[in-house]
């Protein structure tokens, strides 16, 4: 997991609700430097913005399987093929309601950015 790169908190929890900030495609800096964008683009830095957000979520007792939304931001609609194949990877069979979005740019210059929202059940 990468520190905020803003004024704002990573995840929040509300309730049984668990909400993740949109995460990007950062690892750490190397020897604890700044966190960078991992190479190979899109798909890369989906898988790790996903691991970044799956972090999260566990750091508050949730998982990728508690996701029920998730919102995806790309810079090339055409890298949609390559952002489909690192999220089935990432979720498997779990299929949360998702939507996509093409925009100018992103932070950082990334080339992708999801959001979650997850719910843990109470009972």
């Amino acid at each position: 997991m990468s520190p905020a790169v803003g004024p704002y908190t990573p995840i929040v929890a509300a309730g049984p609700w668990l909400i993740c900030s949109g995460q990007l495609g950062l690892a750490p800096g190397a020897d604890g430097g700044a966190p960078a964008l991992v190479d190979g683009g899109t798909g890369p830095q989906l898988t790790q913005a996903i691991a970044n957000a799956k972090g999260l979520l566990e750091s508050q007792g949730g998982s990728l399987t508690d996701v029920v939304k998730s919102m995806v931001f790309a810079t090339d609609p055409a890298d949609f093929p390559l952002i489909n194949e690192a999220y089935m990877a990432a979720f498997g069979d779990h299929r949360p309601a998702r939507s996509m979005v093409a925009v100018s740019a992103l932070p950082m210059g990334a080339a992708v950015e999801i959001e979650v929202w997850a719910f843990r059940d109470p009972s």
